[in-house]
């Protein structure tokens, strides 16, 4: 019997909004796995998927504000220009 996997989101999952730029923070795992996975979608529904799971749903957050902090908000957007309004 072939079920459908089930994905868990973590309540750490947020929008963040910065220098008048929006990305959401979405934290996610499969229901049988303990490892979160990190995705950043920007406002034109560009994602940005880390390659690594991470232990814990705060874990997967902290990289994600990391990034954000010191990389710039932009930085989720294919070209960084699109990020101003």
């Amino acid at each position: 019997m072939d079920q459908d996997k089930v994905i868990i989101d973590s309540p750490l999952s947020q929008e963040v909004t910065r220098d008048g730029v929006n990305v959401k923070i979405q934290i996610y795992r499969l229901e049988d796995e303990n490892r979160w996975t990190l995705e950043v979608e920007d406002e034109e529904g560009g994602s940005t998927v880390w390659d690594e799971t991470f232990s814990s749903d705060t874990e997967a957050l902290k990289e994600a504000m990391k990034t954000i902090d010191e990389d710039g908000i932009k930085s989720f957007f294919d070209d960084p220009k699109k990020g101003f309004h």
